[in-house]
C-alpha cells in the first residue's frame, strides 16, 4: 500500500474483485451493473449512513457529480429497492476473498508483524454472533426457534475470527462462517459444526500461519481439538468447573498433593495476581486421547476477587509464558468487544435490516459492514493522514458524524481530499463569524 493513497488502494482491490462476479441476469433486465451495487452498499457502511444514497442521487442532480463516482467508482446510483434485489441473487462466498486480499497487503506492509503474540503464532479468537432476528421475515437460510408458545423466531448467524494482539486496539478480521441452513438439511446449523468449517477456510486460505485459537467453554471439547489439531492449530479454550466436572476433579486431587505450579505478585496499585497451572491433564474421562494443560488466573483488588478465569491449552506452561498466556485467554473479549459490539452499536448498523432478500441479501450487506469496518482498521494502523483526522475528534461517533455531513452537500475528487477539508477547511467554507 503506497503513502497516502491507502483508501483507493483499498477501494480499487474490492472493485476489482467485485467485477469477477458472474452476473446471471438477463442482459435486458439489467439497469444497473453488479459493481455499482456492491460499491454503492459498501459506500452505505463505510460512511455508516444508510440514506446515503438519497443524497449522492440529490448531490448529482444539482452538480452532475456525486461522491459515489470520485471515491468508489459508482457510475450509475441504484435505488434502494436495485439495490437491494442486485445484492440477493451474488453468493456470498464471493466476497471471501477480499479479506484474504486485506490480509496480504497488511503482511506485504509488514503491519501484520506487530501483532505476533507468543514464538511467532497468532493470536485469533473466535465466536458466534447474531447480526438478524425477526417473528415475521425469514428466508431458506434463516435459522429457526420454536418457542412453548408457539412463536417462531428466524435468525440469522455467523461465527466471526479476527487476528488480536492483547496490546493493540486494532484487529484483523477475517473472513466470517455463516450459521445457516443449507441444502435442504432439516436439522438446524450450530455454532460448533460452523466453528470446524471456519478452522478449515481459515487454514485453506492461510496455510502458513501459526495460529492459536481463544475460544470459549463451547469449543473446549475433544471433538472441537481434534478438528483443530487436523488444522495445525494451537488453541487456549475457556474451562469452567460446570462444563468440565472430570477436570476439575482432578485439579482438587493434585491441589491437596501439591502439585500446582503457582506465581503470586502485587502490582504497584497493589492488586494481587495469582496464576496456577498445571500441565498433562486429562479434559474429560470419556475416551482416550491427548492430555491438555490447564492456567488459572485470579485477580484481587481491595480484598475482593476482581476476576477469575480459566483455561486449557496444548501449549506447555511454564513461568515464563504462563502471563502471556492468561492474556490471550482473556483477549477472547476482543472479537466480542473490539468487532462485534463495535459493528453494532458503534455506528455500523450491523443489526439494521438493509434488506433480507430471499437469498444472500442479509449476510452480504453484513459482509459489506465487516469489510468496511477492516477498511476502518487498515487505516487506523497505516494511513497518517487518516489517523491526523481522526485526531481532531474526542470521539469515533463525532469523527464519523462530521464526514457524513460534509459529503452530503459537498463533493470531493477524492477521500483524502476529504480528510484534508476536515482538518483545515478553506476560508470561503467556513461561516462568517
Amino acid at each position: 500500500m503506497k503513502p497516502k493513497k491507502h483508501f483507493s488502494s483499498l477501494i480499487k482491490t474490492i472493485s476489482q474483485r467485485v467485477l469477477q462476479i458472474k452476473d446471471t441476469r438477463q442482459e435486458a433486465k439489467v439497469s444497473h451493473e453488479i459493481h455499482d451495487c456492491c460499491m454503492s452498499g459498501l459506500a452505505m457502511m463505510f460512511f455508516q449512513d444508510p440514506s446515503m444514497l438519497e443524497f449522492q442521487m440529490r448531490l448529482q442532480k444539482q452538480n452532475n457529480i456525486n461522491n459515489l463516482k470520485t471515491m468508489f467508482g459508482v457510475s450509475s446510483i441504484p435505488k434502494s429497492t436495485q439495490l437491494r434485489d442486485v445484492i440477493d441473487i451474488i453468493p456470498s462466498q464471493s466476497f471471501d476473498p477480499i479479506f484474504s486480499d486485506f490480509f496480504r497487503a497488511l503482511q506485504r506492509d509488514k503491519q501484520l508483524e506487530k501483532f505476533q503474540f507468543l514464538n511467532g503464532m497468532y493470536l485469533i479468537p473466535i465466536d458466534g454472533t447474531q447480526y438478524f432476528s425477526s417473528g415475521v421475515i425469514s428466508c431458506p437460510s434463516c435459522l429457526i426457534k420454536n418457542h412453548g408458545n408457539g412463536d417462531i423466531t428466524y435468525s440469522h448467524q455467523v461465527i466471526g475470527a479476527a487476528i488480536v494482539h492483547p496490546g493493540l486496539r486494532q484487529v484483523i478480521p477475517l473472513a466470517p462462517e455463516p450459521i445457516h441452513n443449507m441444502d435442504g438439511r432439516i436439522k438446524q446449523d450450530c455454532e460448533r459444526n460452523a466453528g470446524k468449517r471456519l478452522l478449515k477456510k481459515i487454514r485453506v486460505t492461510h496455510p502458513r500461519l501459526k495460529i492459536i485459537i481463544a475460544g470459549d467453554g463451547l469449543y473446549a471439547n475433544y471433538p472441537f481439538i481434534d478438528e483443530l489439531r487436523i488444522n495445525g492449530m494451537s488453541f487456549i479454550l475457556v474451562a469452567k468447573p460446570g462444563d468440565h466436572v472430570f477436570l476439575f476433579k482432578c485439579l482438587s486431587i493434585l491441589k491437596q498433593q501439591d502439585k500446582i505450579h503457582t506465581l503470586e505478585f502485587n502490582d504497584t496499585k497493589g492488586r494481587r495476581h495469582i496464576y496456577e497451572w498445571v500441565n498433562g491433564i486429562p479434559l474429560n474421562e470419556s475416551r482416550q486421547a491427548d492430555n491438555v494443560n490447564y492456567l488459572e488466573y485470579t485477580l484481587i483488588a481491595d480484598d475482593e476477587v476482581a476476576f477469575h478465569g480459566s483455561w486449557v491449552t496444548d501449549i506447555p506452561v511454564d513461568q515464563a509464558n504462563v502471563e502471556m498466556l492468561v492474556k490471550g485467554g482473556r483477549a477472547r473479549w476482543k472479537i466480542e468487544n473490539e468487532n462485534f459490539n463495535t459493528l453494532k452499536n458503534l455506528g455500523y448498523h450491523a443489526e439494521h435490516n438493509f434488506g433480507h432478500g430471499s437469498q444472500h441479501a442479509s449476510l452480504n450487506f453484513f459482509l459489506f459492514t465487516l469489510l468496511a469496518f477492516f477498511v476502518h482498521q487498515i487505516l487506523e494502523l497505516t494511513d497518517p493522514l487518516f489517523q491526523k483526522c481522526r485526531s481532531e475528534f474526542s470521539s469515533r461517533k463525532e469523527f464519523w458524524n462530521q464526514l457524513r455531513c460534509t459529503i452530503r452537500v459537498l463533493v470531493f475528487s477524492s477521500f483524502e481530499d476529504l480528510l484534508r477539508f476536515i482538518i483545515s477547511p478553506p476560508e470561503e467554507a467556513m461561516p462568517p463569524p
